[in-house]
C-alpha cells in the first residue's frame, strides 16, 4: 500500500522518481526524465532523495535542486540559485528571494542542455565549499 506522496515501505528514492515520471504520463514525466538525466550526467555522484511528500531532489553535500512537477510547468529549483552564475539566463522564476532560484520549463521549452549543466556543476561546488 502506498502512502501519500507515492511511498510504499522499502522503496528507494531512485524508485519514486521512476514512479513519478511513468504516473505522470506525458510531456512533464519526459521533461523531468530529461531533466533527471542532465543532473546525473552533469555529477554523476549526485544522490537522489525523495523528500516533502512527493519531490524528487538531487543532492551532493546538501541539496543542489528539486524537480516538482506542476500542471502546466516542470519547475527545477536549486536551493542556493542566487549565489550562482547564470550567465545563459536560465533562472526564471523565484528570482526575488535571497537564496534560491529557479527554472520554470514549459511544454515546448527546450532545455539549453550545456547551460543547465553548468549550473548543476556551479552548485555542487558551492555545496562542496
Amino acid at each position: 500500500m502506498r502512502a501519500k506522496g507515492g511511498a510504499a515501505e522499502g522503496d528507494t528514492a531512485s524508485q519514486l522518481i521512476d514512479e513519478r515520471i511513468r504516473e505522470l504520463g506525458d510531456w512533464r514525466g519526459e521533461k523531468l526524465a530529461r531533466i533527471r538525466a542532465l543532473v546525473k550526467q552533469a555529477d554523476p555522484d549526485v544522490v537522489e532523495e525523495w523528500k516533502w511528500r512527493g519531490v524528487p531532489v538531487w543532492s551532493h553535500s546538501g541539496i543542489v535542486c528539486t524537480g516538482e512537477s506542476y500542471k502546466k510547468i516542470v519547475k527545477v529549483t536549486f536551493m542556493k540559485g542566487a549565489s550562482l552564475a547564470d550567465p545563459s539566463g536560465m533562472f526564471n522564476s523565484s528570482l526575488d528571494g535571497n537564496t534560491r532560484r529557479a527554472i520554470d520549463f514549459h511544454e515546448t521549452d527546450e532545455i539549453d542542455e550545456d547551460a543547465f549543466t553548468a549550473l548543476v556543476r556551479a552548485a555542487v561546488e558551492l555545496n562542496a565549499g
